[in-house]
Order: C-alpha cells, then sequence, then structure tokens
C-alpha cells in the first residue's frame, strides 16, 4: 500500500514538473472542443464530426490536412471524451507486428470488459501497403476504431480497401483569427505580453501552421525573457530573432495542384500568376526537370502552331537546365513561363492528334492506300505497291491532288487551324489546298466530310 502510495507521489510530482518544463506546444495543447482552436467546419457547433465525438459514435476515420492544423490534438480529444481505451502508435516506428499486438489486445480488451480501442496511427501516409492491410482486419471486425492522420491527400497514399472503410474529414491551414486566438493563449500561459504588430508578424511566419506559430512564440519569449526586464513583452524584433528558415513542402496531392495552378496560369495567358507559382514549386524542392518537361508539353498543347517559336524556347530552357543547373537555371525556366503565358495560344494540333488517336482506337483501321506503300524492294512493284503515288517535288506548285488516308477515312478532317497568333496564316494556306484537293476530288466522301 505504502508502494502505491509513493508511486501515485512520483506521478503527481513528474505531471507537475512537465507542466512546468514541456514545451509550450504540449502545454498549449486543448483537452476539449470548447478549447480546440480553428476546424469549425469539423467541430463547430452543430458540425458532423463533433455530433460523433460528443456521442462517442466515431467510426474509424483519416484526418488530412496540412502540417499543424490540429489533427493529433483532436484525436487526443477524441480519446479523452470516448470511453474507449486509445492506443497511439507512429507510423514512422510501427510495424506490422505492433498493428497486430494492437489489434490482438484490442479483442482480448473487448472480449473482457466490452470495452472498445480506438487506434490512432500518426503519418499513416507511411505504412506501406502490407502495413495497410494488416490493419483491414481489425477495421472490418469492428475490433478497433481507426484513426489516421496524413499531411498527404489519402487518395494518392491511402489502400483502396482502407479509404473504403474509413470516413474522411479535411482539416484545413489555420486561419490568421484562429492564430491569432492561439498566439494570445500562448502569451498569457507564460505571463507574458505581445504587440499587436508582432502577432501579426507570427501569423505571417505561421502560414497556417498552428505548430509553426508557437514554436516561433516560445522562442520568442525566451528571446524577450533574457532582457531582464520586469514586465515581459514581445516586439516584432523579437518574432525575427526566433524565426528559423521554414521551408515549404508538399505532399503528392500538394505536388499535382501547384503544378496544376502553373500550367492553368500559362494556359490562361496569366505571366505573373506563372511565375509566382514556379517560385512556388522551386522553393518546395520540386524536380526542376519535371517542371521542365512539362513546359515543353505545353508548349506544343496549348500554344501550339500560333507560335511555333514556344516549343523551341521551351526545349531550349530544359536543356538549359540540363547545362546550368540551379539555382542559374530558375532564370531559364521563368523566361520559359513568361514567354509561354504570353504567347497566342492554340490546341488545334493536339484536337487533331486525340482525334486521330479516337479514330484509330475505335476504327475504322483501314489499308494503307497501294500508292502509299513502300515500294522499296525487289518486287514491291509487282504487288502494286506504290503504284499511282505522284512525288509532290515534280510538280511546280510543290503539290498534288491526292488522298492519304485510308479509304473509309478520305474526307476525314483532323487538324482545323485557329486564326490566332501564326496559325491564321497556317489556316490560310490550308484553306487554299483543301480547296484545290476538293475541286480535283469531288470533296471526298460525303459520310467522312460530315464526321
Amino acid at each position: 500500500m505504502a508502494r502505491r502510495a509513493n508511486s501515485d507521489l512520483f506521478e503527481a510530482a513528474a505531471a507537475e514538473e512537465l507542466s512546468r518544463t514541456a514545451p509550450l506546444a504540449t502545454r498549449l495543447r486543448p483537452a476539449t472542443l470548447e478549447e480546440f482552436v480553428g476546424q469549425t467546419h469539423l467541430v463547430g457547433p452543430g458540425a458532423t464530426l463533433r455530433t460523433l465525438i460528443e456521442a462517442d459514435r466515431l467510426s474509424s476515420a483519416v484526418f488530412f490536412g496540412p502540417a499543424g492544423s490540429g489533427k493529433t490534438t483532436l484525436a487526443r480529444i477524441v480519446a479523452a471524451t470516448s470511453a474507449k481505451s486509445f492506443v497511439a502508435l507512429s507510423a514512422t516506428s510501427a510495424g506490422v507486428k505492433d498493428i497486430r499486438d494492437a489489434a490482438e489486445e484490442a479483442r482480448r480488451e473487448l472480449g473482457a470488459t466490452g470495452r472498445g480501442t480506438i487506434l490512432f496511427l500518426d503519418e499513416i501516409h507511411r505504412f506501406t501497403r502490407a502495413q495497410q492491410d494488416a490493419l483491414l482486419p481489425g477495421v472490418e471486425e469492428g475490433v478497433v476504431v481507426l484513426i489516421g492522420a496524413t499531411t498527404e491527400n489519402p487518395f494518392f497514399s491511402l489502400t483502396s480497401p482502407l479509404l473504403s472503410r474509413s470516413t474522411l474529414w479535411r482539416f484545413e491551414a489555420i486561419g490568421r483569427k484562429d492564430l491569432a486566438e492561439l498566439g494570445r493563449r500562448a502569451v498569457v500561459l507564460e505571463h507574458a505580453a505581445i504587440q499587436p504588430a508582432a502577432l501579426e508578424a507570427c501569423c505571417d511566419l505561421a502560414d497556417g501552421d498552428a505548430r509553426a506559430m508557437v514554436t516561433t512564440l516560445e522562442i520568442a519569449i525566451a528571446v524577450a525573457r533574457a532582457r531582464g526586464e520586469a514586465e515581459i513583452v514581445i516586439g516584432v524584433a523579437d518574432v525575427e530573432a526566433a524565426r528559423t528558415t521554414r521551408a515549404l513542402r508538399h505532399g503528392r496531392d500538394a505536388h499535382y495542384d501547384l503544378i496544376s495552378a502553373l500550367i492553368k496560369s500559362l494556359r490562361g495567358s496569366d505571366p505573373d500568376a506563372g511565375v509566382y507559382w514556379l517560385a512556388r514549386l522551386l522553393a518546395a524542392g520540386e524536380d526542376p526537370r519535371f517542371i521542365a518537361r512539362r513546359l515543353v508539353i505545353l508548349a506544343s498543347e496549348d500554344v501550339g502552331l500560333a507560335d511555333p517559336e514556344a516549343l523551341v524556347v521551351a526545349t531550349a530552357a530544359a536543356a538549359a537546365l540540363d547545362r546550368v543547373g540551379l539555382p542559374e537555371a530558375a532564370l531559364n525556366l521563368a523566361e520559359a513561363v513568361v514567354y509561354l503565358a504570353t504567347a497566342p495560344k492554340s490546341n488545334r494540333s493536339a484536337a487533331a492528334l486525340w482525334a486521330a488517336q479516337s479514330d484509330v482506337e475505335n476504327g475504322p483501321s483501314g489499308a494503307v492506300p497501294a500508292a502509299l506503300q513502300s515500294a522499296n524492294y525487289p518486287g514491291a512493284a509487282s504487288l502494286g505497291h506504290g503504284v499511282g503515288y505522284e512525288y509532290p517535288h515534280d510538280d511546280p506548285r510543290g503539290w498534288v491532288a491526292a488522298d492519304y488516308l485510308p479509304e473509309e477515312l478520305v474526307g476525314r478532317r483532323y487538324y482545323e487551324p485557329s486564326d490566332r497568333g501564326a496559325e491564321a496564316g497556317i489556316a490560310e494556306r490550308l484553306a487554299i489546298l483543301r480547296g484545290l484537293h476538293d475541286a480535283a476530288s469531288g470533296g471526298g466522301t460525303k459520310e467522312n466530310r460530315a464526321r
């Protein structure tokens, strides 16, 4: 009995010490939904997730969103309000054996006491497919309620079977109003004060990350305290002194979102947005060769023959990247981005390819006309190969009236040039050639001309 009393005393002393020495983020972590900051669409009054938590009816779930948005904190609030046991694992260190052990212990707990178990898995996107599959039996049978937390889009990082058995809850970056409230709570807890401009600076640096906000404040408070003044007041200079280089990072979902934003900005002829998204991609450590490849593709797909020089500029930027490397090659990429954004746009050559590919896939797949077949080997002429072919350069116009498509597709139009940029000249010339061809051949088959 005395041993138990001593143990309780030691635990109480440890808790008291941790309350003084633990990181500010840990001491500031809310314990109830009322104290939780942000995510009002999920846990505000009447919100669905809040209702499920308060009723202790939350089923397996995946919390996904940016770092510092409160995923782990909310999971711990769920643990505190639920009658279920709570087991926390991190995908950075847990393996299949840990998962199976947790599921087996949950099964024993359920059988012995009727008490369910919440299994919280932080960084769940780091689990391999085999590790994710190991979760399925416990989730399917209801032995555990899984709560997974991830900064990545679960549709990219989690398996379909696991997704189908979980409810997805999207967390947003913490807004400035909520960040400011968090900052005020932090300085009160530390018996300090903060100037409004310094609080604004903290919010700017946090960029929606509550953890980054609190960490910056903790260092700023230490800097202010070191002055030895009777009243600790945090100023902008303290925040700047506490500032650490915070690398922009993104997961696979943001990778696709950022490159999509770049491409759509260039397609929309906005060079300012294009340069901004390029800078974001480079700051996040994106492979510059990937960016260069996308610019080369866009040059043909979205600019096309409206400005044939676009492909030259894009490929030159890609070549310069290989020759020069970053950071200097960012200038070459920026030049290509601005050029592509301001160039006239046409996707008609791309549309021609897509239409032709559709015909190839769906048919009809006609034979190569005899006149176009290779006649460059002995006996080819006896098979009729090349018979009837007229060499365009033998004609003074450099052109002859002929059908080059399979018979089933004669008259089919794939490429229809626009009237933008250099393609306007192509449209004029092609209209003349097609007019001459139609006059000479009777206009092709009525069926194919209508397609």
